[in-house]
């Protein structure tokens, strides 16, 4: 709408009312209550029962492709004229609305509203459309009649004008259909669709035509479908959801499924009442495979729940709806010479070898390749074991259950045989996992060592290698006898043997249960044990003693005597606590001073005693396992009662203190008979450097006297000196300057003669080359015109410039020959003409142009 003018004028206070063009006011007969319509451009002149209610307002102006809705609009007769009631007052149509569009400016009547502004119209572009609804019963004006809650489409390309009868729900777009793809639809209520279709509500259906498909009133898009490609090695498993008849013309039962492949179309767009379970990938095997499919389907597609079906390569299908693979794609069996197979049947039947009954076993060897048919089970792939001399393995019978070793030969197990593993406690387990050597690590923890170290096998045969100089005691449980094995030597246990452990005392001070080990160290060796003893005066005291020890075996066959290596458990143990039970009470009588004098004595007696000699022996021997201890060796003794220690520390601090004062004594003996010595020296050396001084202060004062003569003497010759040699420079220095003025003005000179030398030579270069360039482009030019008008010459050619020349001259005589004038001469009639001179003109300009063509045909 254009932008409102300025407010009218009022004369006279407020009676006087100047209405513009294209303006109205609404005036109020107080009266009679009638509002009546004033239109400009007049001047109203308000009487005084009257009352203007309303304006001056603009009219409302609806431009092209616009429209507004009014409410309460007037009546009209079918002269289009407003229809007023009895007392003058303009009849409305109340609760009812008036769209208008573009027409001439109109003014609101008394009571009519503008519900909606000036709205532009709606453009509905091409591939769209406007759901309009009928909200009362009108007919169109092509005849078509319209109920109230109908629904129907405006389609694209338009202007959409509106109704009062109809309201606008929605705007549709239209759905793009791409080739392989599909929309599926909905009615919303019994229709026709576009194809002259009859639909029912609720009924799905789709559009497979490719292109902009815009759905009906009563259409809803449900989804776009997207058909599947299927290929040699793809197909769709499908599924019915009711009972209809697929693209292909089969009629499918509601639950049936069904493969859609290659061979029947390329491509496929599930139907609306079919669903697609999945995606089947064909399958295919090799000549080295085979399947064995569960629940096969028959030629006719019926399924046969609870068969099997074997199928070899080389071979590719699809595996039809309700069929499955029992283990996937297996491969052909291919046995060597050292393979074979176990195999039981799972029902009866008869092959080769004659008729098999359901849970028979047997074993087919290679070489050579297997497919088992469905009536049989493969249990078992078993492969020969070549085992060395030192190595086996241990065969449980699953029929007698009798357990065997196997050692040193290539075994395969059969069909009644198995792998046996054999169990060893805990602790031993550990031992035969840690590879540690029996010698060198004896004494190092386990526990790192076993959680780094692998698994046992435990169906292989346990071996322990026994180094030298030990021996490992094993138990047949079977046999209920055991037999020592001497190193080096490796041991096999059998199925119903086991190792001795040791369980051995370590740490110092000795506590047991601290050592453990499968194989018995002969010795000689060495342990260290630290041991409380108390003397006579109860002084308390902490040995640290080592024994060197060994087994003392004389006979390694003899059974009895290898067992008592084995007869006390802990050795270690036993027999330091038998040593120090023998210490303890020879240190018991005596007193801690004979002790700390003869401690090594003492202890050797009471551990080795004394012979029919009255020396000490040089063994001390266990009888229960021949255990010899040969030598003992005493670490430390350090005082365990806190008194003991506090008087040795101060008699060893006392005698520490009297060495230490002593040594003090000599040091300062010593460094006071240096300081003597170093005094003399010094003064000594004062009086030798008193001498030299005043020797140099003699010589001193002496060289001052000669300065001062010399300095008397000397200044006056040197200030006539310094005058003379002054003067002399100046003169030089005077001399020099002159030189050097002559030599700056003659550089000068000579520089500002060759720089005008060199200006003028420069000039004079420019200049020609200048000329020569002036004159060398005249000469290109007039070549160039020359070659140019040469050119022209002959590409026109003689007779055509011939014919451009006498062209004028022929055509005036040819119009004055055709005029029938054999002369004309025009002037103003006020200058003079000599007509002989211009006649002659005439006739030399003709002979001259005459013999010009001539020469030019020449």
């Amino acid at each position: 709408m254009a932008n409102r003018p300025p407010a009218p004028s009022f004369q006279g206070g407020e009676s006087l009312f100047r209405i513009p063009p294209y303006f109205y006011l609404h005036v109020l007969d107080q009266n009679t209550n009638v509002t009546r319509l004033e239109i400009g451009p007049k001047t109203y002149i308000r009487q005084d029962n009257e009352r203007v209610v309303l304006g001056p307002e603009r009219m409302i102006t609806v431009p092209p492709r616009h429209f507004c809705i009014i409410e309460n609009p007037v009546m009209r007769d079918k002269d289009n004229e407003i229809v007023l009631d009895a007392s003058g007052q303009a009849k409305l149509s109340h609760a009812d609305q008036d769209i208008r569009i573009a027409q001439d400016p109109f003014p609101l009547w008394p009571g009519e509203v503008l519900k909606q502004p000036i709205t532009p119209l709606k453009v509905v572009v091409a591939n769209t459309a406007l759901r309009l609804k009928a909200v009362l019963d009108f007919e169109t004006d092509d005849g078509e009649k319209r109920t109230a809650g109908d629904e129907y489409l405006f389609e694209g390309p338009g202007t959409y004008i509106p109704r009062k009868e109809v309201s606008v729900e929605e705007l549709v777009q239209a759905t793009i259909i791409k080739p392989n793809q599909a929309i599926k639809l909905r009615a919303r209520k019994e229709c026709v669709d576009r194809e002259g279709h009859q639909r029912v509500t609720g009924e799905e259906w789709l559009v497979k035509k490719t292109g902009a498909y815009l759905p009906g009133a009563y259409e809803e898009v449900v989804d776009v479908v997207n058909a599947y490609v299927l290929t040699d090695k793809k197909a769709l498993h499908m599924r019915a959801l009711r009972t209809f008849k697929d693209d292909f013309g089969v009629v499918r039962k509601n639950g049936e499924e069904w493969l859609i492949k290659m061979a029947a179309t390329e491509t496929h767009i599930p139907n609306v009442y079919e669903e697609v379970v999945g995606v089947v990938n064909i399958t295919t095997l090799s000549n080295r495979q085979y399947c064995v499919i569960l629940d096969p389907v028959d030629e006719k597609g019926t399924p046969q729940f609870g068969r099997k079906k074997l199928v070899k390569g080389e071979k590719s299908f699809f595996l039809m709806p309700g069929e499955r693979l029992e283990k996937g794609i297996q491969n052909i069996y291919i046995l060597g010479e050292d393979e074979g197979l176990i195999l039981r049947a799972l029902e009866g039947f008869t092959d080769k070898e004659g008729a098999r009954s359901p849970g028979d076993r047997w074993m087919i060897r290679g070489p050579g390749e297997y497919v088992p048919p469905v009536e049989v089970e493969v249990v078992a792939k078993r492969t020969a074991l070549p085992l060395d001399q030192n190595e086996g393995i241990y065969v449980r019978n699953i029929k007698t259950g009798k357990v065997r070793a196997v050692i040193g030969e290539t075994f395969m197990l059969n069909q009644d045989e198995e792998l046996w593993p054999k169990e060893v406690p805990a602790q031993v387990e550990v031992l035969l996992v840690v590879e540690r050597d029996p010698l060198a690590d004896r004494g190092a923890g386990q526990g790192k060592d076993v959680l780094a170290s692998k698994p046992r096998d435990k169906t292989k045969v346990i071996t322990f290698r026994v180094p030298h100089n030990a021996a490992v005691q094993i138990y047949d449980f079977k046999e209920k006898k055991a037999r020592v094995v001497f190193g080096p030597e490796l041991v096999m246990l059998g199925p119903d043997e086991q190792f001795t452990q040791l369980s051995l005392s370590g740490g110092k001070p000795k506590k047991p249960f601290q050592i453990r080990s499968l194989c018995l160290l002969l010795g000689p060796d060495f342990c260290t044990d630290i041991i409380v003893v108390e003397t006579a005066d109860h002084a308390r005291l902490s040995l640290q003693v080592a024994y060197n020890w060994h087994f003392e075996v004389v006979n390694k066959d003899d059974e009895k005597e290898a067992a008592k290596l084995f007869s006390v458990p802990d050795f270690v143990g036993d027999a330091c606590k038998a040593i120090a039970s023998r210490i303890r009470g020879s240190v018991a009588s005596v007193q801690f001073d004979d002790f700390h004098k003869h401690s090594a004595r003492i202890i050797r007696t009471s551990v080795f005693g004394i012979d029919d000699n009255k020396k000490v022996r040089d063994k001390f021997v266990f009888p229960q396992n021949n255990l010899v201890v040969t030598s003992i060796d005493i670490q430390s003794v350090e005082p365990v009662d806190q008194r003991t220690r506090d008087a040795l520390m101060k008699s060893v601090q006392l005698a520490i203190e009297i060495t230490t004062k002593s040594q003090e004594a000599a040091a300062r003996h010593e460094a006071e008979r240096l300081e003597q010595e170093a005094k003399g020296k010094l003064e000594r050396q004062k009086i030798s450097d008193e001498a030299e001084a005043e020797k140099s202060r003699r010589e001193l004062l002496e060289l001052q006297a000669n300065s001062a003569a010399v300095e008397s003497t000397g200044q006056a010759k040197a200030e006539a000196q310094s005058r003379a040699e002054a003067s002399r420079i100046e003169g030089e220095a005077a001399v020099d300057q002159a030189r050097l003025k002559a030599q700056a003005m003659k550089i000068e000179a000579e520089a500002e003669l060759e720089r005008l030398t060199n200006a003028r030579e420069a000039e004079v270069k420019y200049s020609r080359e200048q000329n020569d360039l002036e004159i060398t482009k005249t000469r290109e030019m007039a070549e160039i015109e020359t070659e140019k008008f040469k050119n022209m010459v002959t590409a026109i050619g003689t007779q055509t410039l011939q014919a451009m020349a006498t062209a004028g001259p022929d055509l005036q005589v040819r119009m004055l020959q055709a005029l029938g004038m054999k002369s004309t001469l025009i002037t103003d009639g006020n200058t003079p003409i000599n007509l002989f001179s211009t006649a002659n003109g005439l006739v030399g300009s003709f002979m001259g142009r005459r013999n010009r063509d001539a020469d030019e045909d020449d």
